[in-house]
């Protein structure tokens, strides 16, 4: 409308129109959406390969829904404490409306894009959008954050449920003539020709964007999600929602996911609910405890005696362990940047307790090849597995791979999918294929056998303790 002051929305793990409180709170208003790729900002956690294939393909998705709309998508490089401000200016925006992250080097940056703002008369405004609730809002009745798991899912599941997601605007107006930005190709997510090999089969699998995370709920709400307690944990099964990537883009919001469920029957503290619950406490301990992302939780495992080895580290990443659950979850995890969760458990286990490398290490590698890479969520994680974290497994529950191949993977039809060397091992031996009478040719013998991994891991630990 004439005369009114323009808004600029400033996207960053938002990428919807639907239920995102920044794009309401813009109003009527003439608006410019902006993305900005800041990778200096984030250092070390700069978005990985997998990472950077998915957005480009959301950016795609993100601009032409709000092309739509009639509100063509800004697109920047460069430190958002300086591009943000700018185009705050250039427009004469007064307010920038965004929604608020967890990770460490994103709030030292809001804070410096705000002070910049404040400086010029202007405001940047957060708002609930990734999470069902701000972390500092979830307290004990003492007034301190939550430790453990558990009593936090209580105290969110006795919230009730979340506010009824918001409906978006059906046009947007633009703002009269705003800066050009860059074209999605300038921003260079991608290399230039060929695409790597290991992106190949990505497109077969996913689809990212709003769009995609819709028909993702859709089919998970109509085939799988009745019989999610029971299939979840079996890798072979389409049991999972497959929703973990675009909730860490905000695709989709927890509220819709959440609301979603209840819609299709799910009722109480389901299981399926506390995977979204679960994901809200990762983030509820990064935003109190920052120093996870690479630090124990528990300080007394400053002091485990892992053993960095390239030789071991390589081999599993490569899935060239002699563990066929591990290595199909390897070869899953580069072929389609995901893998289940219950074999990233396993993985991880074997990796820090029978190998003993730093847990820091399987989070680098999971955070490069990861479509779903959520600092919060993957630090958890791999605390927990790694037994150091809040409400972590005990150090000394250390998974037997064969045995949890056999019990997850009963005739080995995930293994034999993704591990070509064992597809003729009959499914009595195929999770200890040394053991059978067919020997595959080419794939390893274990790296180490459990009994002294498992020995090893006890032994470091029990040194930790000394």
């Amino acid at each position: 409308m004439p005369g009114m002051t323009a808004v600029l929305l400033w996207f960053r793990q938002d990428l919807r129109l639907d239920d995102n409180p920044a794009l309401v709170a813009c109003g009527d208003r003439p608006v410019l959406p902006v993305f900005v790729l800041d990778n200096e900002a984030a250092g070390a956690f700069a978005h990985g390969g997998a990472q950077r294939w998915w957005l480009d393909q959301s950016l795609r998705a993100l601009a032409a829904a709000l092309a739509a709309r009639g509100a063509p998508l800004h697109l920047a490089r460069g430190r958002a404490e300086e591009v943000i401000p700018a185009l705050a200016a250039a427009i004469g925006a007064e307010e920038v409306q965004a929604g608020r992250l967890t990770e460490p080097w994103a709030r030292r940056r809001d804070e410096a894009v705000a002070e910049k703002l404040r400086a010029e008369g202007r405001k940047l405004l957060l708002h609930t959008s990734a999470l069902l609730l701000e972390p500092h809002r979830v307290r004990t009745k003492e007034g301190k954050p939550y430790g453990v798991y558990t009593p936090f899912s209580r105290a969110i599941f006795a919230l009730g449920d979340p506010p009824a997601p918001l409906p978006s605007p059906a046009r947007l107006t633009p703002v009269a003539g705003a800066p050009a930005g860059l074209a999605v190709d300038e921003l260079a997510l991608l290399p230039g020709p060929p695409i790597p090999a290991w992106w190949s089969e990505f497109s077969t699998l996913w689809e990212p964007g709003e769009a995609g995370a819709q028909a993702r709920i859709a089919r998970f709400v109509a085939r799988a999600i009745r019989g999610y307690d029971s299939a979840r944990n079996l890798p072979a099964v389409d049991g999972t929602s497959g929703l973990s990537p675009h909730l860490r883009w905000g695709e989709v919001s927890p509220r819709q996911v959440w609301h979603a469920a209840r819609a299709a029957g799910v009722t109480g503290d389901s299981q399926w609910l506390k995977e979204i619950v679960w994901r809200e406490f990762s983030h509820h301990l990064l935003w109190h405890r920052p120093e996870m992302v690479d630090t124990p939780l528990n300080p007394a495992f400053a002091r485990f005696p892992a053993e960095p080895d390239t030789r071991l580290l390589r081999a599993w990443k490569a899935g060239r362990t002699g563990y066929p659950i591990v290595d199909a979850g390897m070869r899953q995890l580069w072929r389609t940047g995901w893998m289940h969760n219950r074999v990233r458990m396993i993985a991880a286990s074997l990796l820090v307790k029978h190998l003993l490398q730093p847990w820091q290490a399987g989070a680098a590698c999971f955070w490069d090849r990861l479509v779903d890479a959520d600092l919060a969520s993957n630090s958890a994680s791999w605390q927990w597995v790694a037994g150091c974290g809040a409400d972590a497994a005990p150090y000394f529950r250390v998974f037997n791979p064969v045995l949890q191949g056999e019990k997850f993977d009963p005739d080995g039809a995930y293994v034999k999918r993704w591990v070509p060397e064992l597809r003729d091992v009959p499914s009595a031996t195929v999770h200890k294929p040394w053991e059978g009478l067919l020997r595959p040719r080419g794939y390893p013998a274990p790296i180490i056998p459990h009994a002294e991994g498992r020995q090893r891991a006890l032994a470091a630990y029990a040194a930790m303790r000394a």
